[in-house]
């Protein structure tokens, strides 16, 4: 044990050994999962600990949250491990039983069904809790060629169908209290989804448990953390992950707008002033030669984006889209277009407010389709330099965002070459992975010839970071 936290541990009499090393492994897991707690962190955690009720599980987990979580996309990945380190449990009498081979007693799934929605028109969590063991148990089980046994969540929620039970819930909030106004159907549902997503929590959380008991907390808390928001890939975002991102933009967007503002401030100076340093020397004989240097008047670039936004690359050029025009004061100008297998501009939608509502007019309102609503960037791209190439200035800076699948269609790559001589700089952002570049309609390599650098852009991190280079 490092000496610090034992210099702690011995300042007074700690709570029981196996729940201090049991801190100690949730924090080690934590840094293994990149939310990185440091060693004052660390040490603060257990100085927490006399000062706790350790049976309130809810002030036990808020503690250490509020000396181990530096950001709020740190906090997912907390909570995860949390609930496999500490899981909820009621009490010694009525504790979860152990993990064993032995099946257990064989429950009428219609039975278990029944009583699992009346334990959620009550709303109990104890009771919602020893329901979520109970179908691991009934449901999850599958046991292997080798005799061991293992549990899945899938296999639970075959046999318990959420939606279902939803509509249950709400024919009984029904028969209850007779026909309802819209608000109560509405309060009723979000009442109802509340429980259900507990429930889900709880399965999830007993699986995890169950194969810690079998593999080792370890082994399990490296496989399960899922990353920081930022860090996840455009092309498998689930509603809850969009609204988490789209969250996320603004504050990313103030953060990175005030670095690259002191950048611009502190930067290298400009081009060598001979004047002044010839000047400057004719005291000494120029000896010592003492250069000075123009003043640096850093500008700020205009940005022209082309997106693609087309289904298969539509969260990628939306989360752009938002993003960039959080950051626009960081632009002189920036001027949006869209496209499917046709190009539009969209600069307008995103100038009269919230990004999100212009994104759902943008695919509303914008002419993007005008064959078959398949990706053409060869058509895209000529209509965009018969229509809007001679706008380009040595201050532009292009960029192409897209996935460069062009369902075999003519690629009309001189359009680049000639975008590129016209504008200061032209790049093109690709949500696929590297390897997957050049295969089946990708051309990827047709266009990247042209352009300054065609960069693999996936999660928000990554966007984070190619935007700042260019600003």
């Amino acid at each position: 044990m490092d000496e610090r936290v034992a210099h702690v541990l011995a300042e007074g009499p700690p709570p029981l050994n196996g729940f201090l090393q049991r801190v100690l492994d949730f924090v080690q897991a934590l840094r293994r999962a990149g939310v990185g707690p440091t060693q004052s962190e660390a040490i603060d955690a257990v100085r927490t600990l006399p000062h706790l009720d350790l049976l309130e599980r809810t002030q036990l987990r808020e503690a250490l949250a509020a000396v181990t979580v530096t950001s709020q996309t740190q906090r997912r990945a907390f909570d995860d491990l949390f609930e496999l380190y500490f899981p909820a449990r009621k009490a010694a009498a009525d504790d979860t039983p152990p993990v064993t081979d032995e099946p257990a007693d064989e429950t009428d799934p219609d039975d278990y069904l029944q009583d699992l929605l009346d334990e959620l028109m009550e709303g109990g969590d104890e009771a919602v809790r020893r329901m979520a063991r109970l179908a691991v148990d009934q449901f999850g089980r599958v046991e292997g060629r080798d005799g061991g046994v293992s549990y899945f969540q899938y296999k639970v929620f075959r046999a318990v169908d959420l939606q279902q039970l939803l509509r249950d819930m709400l024919g009984r909030a029904v028969d209850d209290e007779g026909q309802l106004t819209p608000l109560q159907e509405r309060l009723y549902r979000d009442e109802f989804e509340a429980r259900l997503r507990t429930f889900q929590q709880e399965v999830e959380a007993e699986i995890r448990r169950r194969a810690a008991a079998q593999r080792g907390l370890d082994q399990v808390a490296d496989r399960m953390t899922r990353p920081p928001v930022e860090e996840l890939d455009f092309f498998h975002l689930s509603a809850e992950d969009q609204a988490q991102l789209r969250a996320q933009i603004r504050p990313l967007a103030r953060k990175l707008a005030t670095r690259v503002s002191v950048k611009r401030r502190h930067g290298k100076d400009g081009r060598l002033d001979v004047r002044r340093t010839v000047r400057q020397s004719l005291a000494t004989g120029g000896v010592p030669f003492d250069p000075k240097f123009k003043p640096r008047r850093p500008h700020k670039p205009e940005l022209f984006l082309i997106c693609d936004v087309s289904g298969s690359v539509a969260s990628f050029a939306r989360f752009t889209l938002m993003f960039v025009h959080a950051l626009q004061e960081q632009f002189s100008k920036v001027r949006s277009f869209a496209f499917i297998d046709t190009l539009d501009e969209v600069t307008a939608l995103f100038e009269q407010g919230d990004a999100a509502d212009a994104m759902r007019r943008m695919m509303s309102e914008a002419e993007l389709v005008w064959l078959d609503g398949h990706s053409d960037y060869g058509h895209s791209l000529e209509r965009f330099h018969a229509e809007y190439a001679r706008d380009l200035t040595p201050r532009s800076t292009v960029i192409i965002l897209g996935d460069a699948r062009n369902n075999y269609r003519q690629a009309n790559a001189w359009v680049l070459q000639d975008l590129a001589r016209r504008a200061r700089r032209l790049y093109w952002l690709n949500p696929e992975p590297i390897q997957f570049w050049d295969t089946g309609d990708s051309i990827s390599s047709s266009y990247a010839r042209f352009v300054e650098d065609m960069v693999e852009v996936r999660n928000l991190k990554q966007l984070a970071a190619f935007v700042e280079r260019i600003a």
